[in-house]
């Protein structure tokens, strides 16, 4: 499945099928061995995941110590400290959360880059190990996705999609829910509205050109939304799948002991 990290964001604009996992958890042993299970990317949780700045930092150096995912990092929120912060530390590309306009997708493109396509300040500590480290490589090496998951952001689909220099979109299926009028981020009672945004989603990026992504529960829901249209998707989380597990244990071995 996997080429290089550095084809990562070339893949991700060419609209290639791409499959990653998702990390919360300051576990950076356990995300180097998940980064080496196949996918194409690891995205880091610095906006509700369990860890900080050098949490994120070590996941980078876990994630590029085996060679073959590129890393990711979901970012607190849309602004150009926290951008150019997970770039520092290696990103190759971030997730940018609560993008609700073409405007505010295009001020997250320019925290992304160098000048003069961007306002990103010089300062790769460590990601000028892997990325660039000179500034026009590291524009063509970075991709920058904004997150479609607020009723605003769903109406100005179309615009954000076309917004000069980005790469992608990213569904984020819990706020998209409630913020169609779900009363949990999993009601199925706007099942049937839920699924008509993710289509309008993946056909107006296609549209555009761009990427469209979306994070999935599990593998099996990841494979029907790449059939669908959408050319990435992420799988879960380690935390969820840590519990997931250990539950399954200790069911077989209470049905084994009676």
């Amino acid at each position: 499945m996997n080429t290089s990290p550095a084809d990562f964001a070339a893949r991700l604009r060419a609209r290639r099928r791409i499959i990653g996992y998702w990390v919360v958890l300051d576990n950076p042993v356990g995300t180097e061995r998940l980064a080496g299970l196949g996918y194409d990317y690891i995205c880091v949780d610095a906006q509700h995941g369990l860890l900080d700045y050098k949490g994120t930092l070590g996941a980078m150096t876990a994630i590029d110590a085996r060679g073959t995912a590129a890393g990711m990092v979901r970012v607190p929120g849309n602004d150009g400290f926290w951008i150019g912060q997970a770039l520092d530390a290696g990103a190759r590309g971030v997730i940018v959360p609560l993008v609700n306009t073409a405007e505010e997708a295009a001020a997250a493109v320019s925290y992304c880059r160098y000048p003069p396509l961007g306002v990103r300040s010089y300062g790769p500590m460590r990601s000028g190990l892997r990325v660039g480290p000179a500034p026009a490589e590291s524009n063509r090496q970075v991709a920058c996705v904004v997150m479609i998951e607020t009723a605003r952001g769903l109406a100005n689909t179309a615009e954000i999609c076309a917004t000069d220099g980005l790469d992608g979109v990213y569904i984020g299926p819990s706020d998209l829910t409630i913020a169609l009028g779900g009363r949990t981020s999993t009601d199925t009672s706007v099942a049937e509205k839920f699924e008509a945004a993710l289509t309008k989603v993946a056909e107006e990026a296609r549209t555009a050109g761009i990427a469209a992504g979306i994070h999935c529960p599990d593998g099996a829901t990841a494979a029907r939304r790449l059939a669908q249209g959408f050319t990435f998707a992420t799988v879960s989380s380690d935390l969820a799948h840590l519990e997931q597990a250990a539950a399954a244990h200790l069911r077989d071995a209470t049905d084994a002991t009676g």
